[in-house]
């Protein structure tokens, strides 16, 4: 364990010490949002917590790296779901969140995506779900965009304030405030179409 533990401090030192940093952390957050299971938190928190100069920064590219992800899985959705997108869906074992997903979001559309940002619930269903079903790109956009902009600049705001403290405080408690979150927006969300229906 102590091993693996040094090794993983030699990386993020060579990470945190490359000219290129940014554009590396955009890559690994399109890799985590397209195909790697490691959360990239792990990652972010030690990196933002010697970078506190640079930590918007971080945020930014982080949430870049993912939003050009989404707009690859949601192209997969749209143009090659039949061969890619099925393909995809059955070697990460999704069928079952791909189906369960597809009512919530046939229902809710936009807070759906939202939700499913924050929500510790792979993406990539999100994405293909929206692509597939030809749902406006430029809404798309803009939910991924809230929903992980909410994701790593609110971690940034945290391991500003408590440092590497909040490295300890996400492992433990990263699902449930994921959740509680998740089901605010999605309630907020919900509540404000309500009322521009009404309104309409």
């Amino acid at each position: 364990m102590a091993l693996i533990s040094t090794r993983t401090q030699h990386w993020l030192e060579r990470l945190n010490g490359s000219k290129h940093m940014l554009w590396l952390i955009a890559t690994l957050s399109f890799l985590e949002t397209i195909i790697l299971p490691v959360p990239i938190e792990l990652v972010l928190i030690p990196l933002m917590a010697v970078n506190k100069q640079r930590i918007w920064a971080i945020a930014t590219a982080t949430t870049l790296g993912c939003l050009v992800a989404s707009l690859v899985g949601y192209s997969v959705g749209m143009v090659l779901y039949q061969s890619v997108g099925t393909w995809f869906i059955e070697f990460m074992g999704m069928e079952e969140s791909y189906q369960a997903f597809q009512g919530f979001f046939n229902r809710y559309g936009f807070a759906a995506i939202l939700a499913i940002g924050i929500l510790p619930i792979p993406f990539q269903v999100a994405m293909i779900t929206a692509g597939l079903s030809g749902y406006p790109i430029l809404l798309f956009v803009l939910a991924a965009l809230l929903s992980r902009g909410l994701r790593y600049y609110g971690l940034a705001w945290l391991v500003k304030r408590y440092g590497k403290r909040v490295e300890t405080l996400w492992k433990r408690h990263a699902l449930m405030t994921s959740l509680a979150l998740g089901s605010a927006v999605l309630v907020i969300v919900l509540v404000m179409q309500a009322l521009a229906g009404m309104i309409v």
